[in-house]
């Protein structure tokens, strides 16, 4: 009787037993977050609870992204088929908080500058306009003026050209003037010299004699160089030391007859003019003293010297 009523009693425990095993096992595949919910629906105290998670401290600041490197990043193992049994939890040591990272320096943006209203930009245009229309006109203007100096300064280098020429013709027909007028003074010294020396005491020449024709005649030749120099306009394109040699007809006495330039001098012909009004003026030429020395027709060399 007792074999018999031990028998279901056994297999009851047995099948206790097996349930018993097959939840641990199903509560052994468990991970951490599930044990943490049967716990908290099962209201256990946190010493009563076999497993205790490990939560994640969070900081306060920004985030930061991180890849795992090396044996940290491999995946968790599998769990084992056998159920083991639980092993007290260690405890585990504080881990040292970490220190917050450094604020990133703040990057002070500049002070926008405010933009004008549409109105405004208008008018700003608006003025920038009329400033460059001002100053395209000043510039105008300013070249305009140069412009009309620039004629003016032309003109006025015309005029003072027109001007020289007129002084300079005008010089010329006052020289061509004085001259015409001192050859109708020489001739009509000639025609009173002619009137009042009689013709038959003109001596008559055989042939024509230098001035400077042998020793005897040198203070002759000297007085009639002084005669001539004192009467001679000296132009001023002459240089000192040329000679001129002039033919002179005279009477006795020293009056003119006629001077003329022989085609050897190197004057021009204001030069020439020049030395044979120089001789008419100088009429009568130095006689006294000289009668030996005289002759009706001599060729005078004129000298112009420094002094003149």
């Amino acid at each position: 009787m007792e074999s018999a009523d031990a028998t279901p009693r056994a297999v009851a425990y047995s099948a206790l037993l097996h349930l018993g095993i097959v939840g641990f096992l199903a509560l052994a595949l468990l991970n951490c977050t599930h044990w943490e919910r049967v716990a908290d629906f099962l209201r256990l105290p946190q010493a009563l609870r076999p497993v205790t998670c490990t939560h994640v401290v969070q900081l306060q600041g920004p985030i930061i992204e991180a890849t795992l490197v090396g044996p940290a990043a491999a995946p968790p193992p599998r769990a084992a088929k056998h159920a083991q049994k639980a092993s007290p939890p260690h405890e585990q040591k504080p881990e040292p908080k970490p220190k917050p990272p450094q604020p990133a320096p703040v990057r002070v943006l500049p002070t926008p500058v405010p933009q004008p209203k549409l109105k405004d930009q208008e008018k700003i245009a608006q003025v920038a306009e009329q400033k460059a229309a001002k100053e395209k006109q000043a510039q105008e203007e300013e070249h305009q003026r140069r412009m009309a100096e620039l004629t003016k300064e032309k003109e006025r280098e015309r005029i003072l050209k027109e001007l020289a020429k007129v002084k300079a013709e005008s010089a010329k027909a006052q020289r061509q003037a004085n001259l015409e007028q001192q050859k109708a003074e020489q001739l009509a010294d000639l025609r009173k010299a002619k009137e009042s020396q009689p013709a038959a005491n003109v001596p008559t020449g055989k042939q024509a004699m230098t001035g400077q024709a042998g020793t005897d005649n040198a203070a002759y030749v000297a007085a009639l160089q002084n005669a001539i120099t004192q009467n001679w306009l000296r132009p001023d394109n002459i240089p000192p030391g040329a000679v001129c040699p002039v033919e002179i007809v005279q009477i006795p006495g020293g009056q003119v007859i006629s001077a003329k330039v022989l085609p050897s001098c190197p004057f021009n012909d204001v030069g020439r003019h020049s030395v044979e009004a120089a001789v008419l003026r100088s009429s009568p030429l130095p006689y006294q003293g000289f009668e030996k020395q005289f002759k009706r027709d001599i060729i005078f060399n004129f000298t112009v010297t420094s002094s003149q």
